[in-house]
């Protein structure tokens, strides 16, 4: 006999699960039933999630590339968008990743890189001529650095 029957609990007694509506009973049962179907292609909960992560962050890898290509494709031509990119150097990636998680973390930090990149954009902008100028030296430097490589 697996248990008592719906039918054998009084007004006031209950039995296994009523705790919650019949709707969420049924969606609790069906999200795990659905998960115990999923498999990931490892057996291996973690080796799966690890799976998941490098597929995630590649392509954000991806993405992040090609909107950096299209930012600086406005301007240049692709060849030279791709030297400009190619002659970043570690310590640009390093910076530019942290201030990302750091503005991705907390209201505070959003609004501290926000802040200072709006900041950044309204000096550039007063100072268009000479902030052009030396734009253009600087990407072009980091373009001599990426055909060395």
């Amino acid at each position: 006999m697996t248990g008592p029957s719906p039918d054998e609990f009084g007004p006031d007694e209950s039995g296994p699960g009523d705790d919650l509506p019949a709707k969420q009973a049924g969606k609790k049962a069906g999200t795990q039933a659905l998960a115990d179907q999923l498999h990931g292609p490892s057996p291996n909960i973690a080796t799966n999630l690890a799976i998941a992560d490098i597929a995630l962050r590649g392509g954000s890898i991806l993405a992040r590339h090609a909107v950096e290509r299209a930012f600086l494709g406005r301007t240049y031509a692709p060849n030279k968008a791709r030297k400009i990119l190619k002659g970043r150097t570690w310590s640009e990636t390093l910076v530019h990743g942290a201030l990302a998680r750091m503005a991705l973390r907390s209201v505070p930090g959003a609004i501290l890189v926000g802040g200072a990149l709006v900041a950044k954009t309204l000096y550039d902008r007063a100072k268009a001529r000479d902030a052009k100028r030396e734009g253009e030296a600087r990407l072009d430097d980091m373009a001599r650095k990426g055909e060395a490589d």
